[in-house]
């Protein structure tokens, strides 16, 4: 099939030669008067616009289109988006799919995740070291040890004025040749704040309550936000250093917040926001990308994919611990293995919520995980027994998942009996994740 018959059957025009690429974008942009420059792997149309006054649009007015034929350039590609509104700026990048096209919200985050800081650092001396060698600094969010306010958690999160900042933040750091005091830090992407939309906001009448002492009762901070309105408290839900204050009406809710916020409670300046419902509709495997291993759907008793028939549990292999990571229910990305600790190799305090998903092996870390990310209360095990046929006692795990901001419960049991505890519990956690 000829070069031109192939782009027709793709739905992509006649393939055009340098000459002819040229011409059309050089009438682009005579036509429409934007400017065009590349760099960086990207070629920018616009950006600003010819005769825009005023900032740059506020972040959430970009979106990411992406799986754009290969031989489309900003010719044909300004019309189309140009159906949607007019064009602050367009940035295409040199390496295209072929495929179809798909849209979505770009996330553009503004926000790196710093970790492995001295935990005696205050927010000044970090917000003054990121400055020093990162440009567009905005602030600098540092959180309260739980057990002693006078340090830090040994990570901070740093916001940048725009994601292009972000991003070249984020390159300068990664290296590792930035040593704040003496440190090598972790740097990564912050986790995207969940959006709400604000119809389901305005019906919220929990509070969410940060930065409270360990040893602060649910009692207490039921008084102390009945103190300026007695009575208009439901319940209190604390865990750890933070808790979830319900109200019997929003208008209360709303009034609280701003009258608590930044209060002492036990000696502790308390953070106080509109608690986030949890959308319960997203799945644990888009939360995880899908990324559910061959060796976790036989242990769930999915059909195979050699038979098509459900295998029975047995001594799943997924559940053997391997250092090579041959049967591990991990994402396939993840090397597992073990290093040695030479001496002077300094070891930093962690908490296993700084994490990636990727660092974790078992499903009842993964529900630990994901119950916290979603200010769940921790998964709860209840262990149940049978006797099989030939006298073996069998065991089967039943979960359950509160989710604190809005008082609810969920139950999660497989169909499945284990000959071992271990066994049963990691069963139990992959199908409730699964199930989520």
């Amino acid at each position: 099939m000829h070069e031109e018959n192939k782009a027709a059957a793709n739905g992509c025009g006649k393939i055009r030669s340098g000459a002819q690429n040229g011409a059309a974008l050089l009438a682009l942009m005579e036509k429409t008067g934007y400017s065009m420059v590349q760099q960086n792997g990207q070629r920018k149309f616009g950006g600003p616009p010819p005769g825009w006054e005023g900032p740059p649009p506020p972040r959430g007015c970009e979106v990411f289109v992406g799986k754009i034929p290969r031989d489309m350039y900003e010719d044909e590609l300004v019309p189309v988006f140009e159906r949607a509104g007019k064009i602050y700026e367009l940035r295409l990048m040199m390496e295209f799919s072929g495929k179809f096209i798909g849209v979505c919200v770009s996330l553009d985050n503004c926000r790196l995740f710093i970790g492995a800081i001295p935990k005696d650092k205050k927010k000044e001396e970090i917000l003054n070291e990121m400055k020093k060698v990162t440009e567009g600094v905005v602030d600098v969010i540092v959180y309260p040890n739980a057990t002693d306010k006078t340090k830090n958690r040994g990570f901070a999160f740093v916001e940048y004025e725009s994601h292009r900042a972000a991003a070249m933040a984020r390159r300068r750091l990664i290296p590792g040749t930035f040593q704040p005091w003496g440190h090598t830090i972790q740097v990564d992407w912050a986790d995207p704040e969940k959006v709400v939309d604000e119809e389901t906001m305005q019906r919220v009448k929990v509070l969410y309550v940060r930065n409270l002492m360990i040893s602060t009762t649910e009692d207490k901070i039921k008084a102390e936000f009945n103190k300026f309105k007695p009575g208009v408290v439901e319940r209190v839900k604390k865990l750890r250093d933070y808790a979830f204050v319900h109200f019997f009406h929003r208008e209360d809710a709303v009034a609280a917040m701003s009258i608590m916020n930044g209060k002492c409670i036990d000696g502790a300046s308390i953070e106080v926001t509109l608690a986030k419902p949890v959308n319960k509709e997203s799945s644990w495997k888009q939360h995880f990308n899908g990324q559910i291993s061959p060796s976790s759907e036989n242990l769930l008793g999915f059909p195979s994919k050699e038979d098509g028939t459900q295998k029975s549990l047995g001594k799943p292999a997924s559940l053997s611990v391997r250092l090579n990571g041959q049967h591990s229910p991990s994402p396939p990305e993840v090397e597992r293995s073990t290093y040695p600790i030479f001496p002077g190799i300094k070891l930093t305090p962690i908490s296993m919520y700084s994490l990636k998903l990727s660092h974790f092996s078992s499903a009842v870390m993964h529900l630990d995980y994901f119950c916290h990310k979603n200010s769940w209360a921790p998964p709860e095990y209840c262990l149940y027994s049978t006797t099989s046929q030939d006298g073996k006692i069998l065991l089967v795990y039943k979960v359950l998942i509160s989710s604190i901001a809005d008082d609810s419960q969920s139950y999660f049991m497989p169909e499945k009996l284990c000959t071992t505890v271990e066994d049963a519990k990691e069963l139990a956690a992959q199908f409730t994740l699964l199930h989520l």
